[in-house]
């Protein structure tokens, strides 16, 4: 089992996923925006981070820079969601220290296993 942020500001998706998650059995927090994101990151330890690229107030994009530069959080995981996926897209998260992107729109399947490919 692992703990899992999520930060989805669409409901439906975030809803979705995180009832996916949870029935594989990760702990999850959710985000709804990217400043929620932050914010929870700062207080809390987690093995994955799931980051949707497009949401107010800090993208996705944004939150993964600012995580990238505290000294404790380097290491933890990140995956990115993105509607977004030119490869010029994938290669600026990657070049960021995304670890994995996954498009939108994707089977919930594929992102559970994406998730447990990320966590071993």
């Amino acid at each position: 089992m692992a703990t899992i942020m999520l930060a989805e500001d669409e409901a439906v998706l975030r809803m979705l996923i995180g009832d996916t998650l949870e029935d594989e059995g990760h702990e999850l927090d959710i985000a709804c925006d990217g400043e929620e994101a932050l914010q929870k990151i700062g207080q809390n330890e987690y093995d994955l981070i799931i980051l949707d690229y497009m949401m107010p107030k800090l993208t996705g994009f944004e939150v993964l820079q600012q995580l990238k530069q505290m000294d404790d959080k380097k290491a933890v995981k990140v995956l990115i969601l993105s509607a977004k996926s030119q490869h010029a897209e994938q290669e600026k998260m990657r070049a960021a220290g995304a670890d994995d992107f996954m498009p939108k729109p994707f089977s919930p399947m594929d992102l559970v296993r994406k998730v447990e490919e990320m966590l071993t």
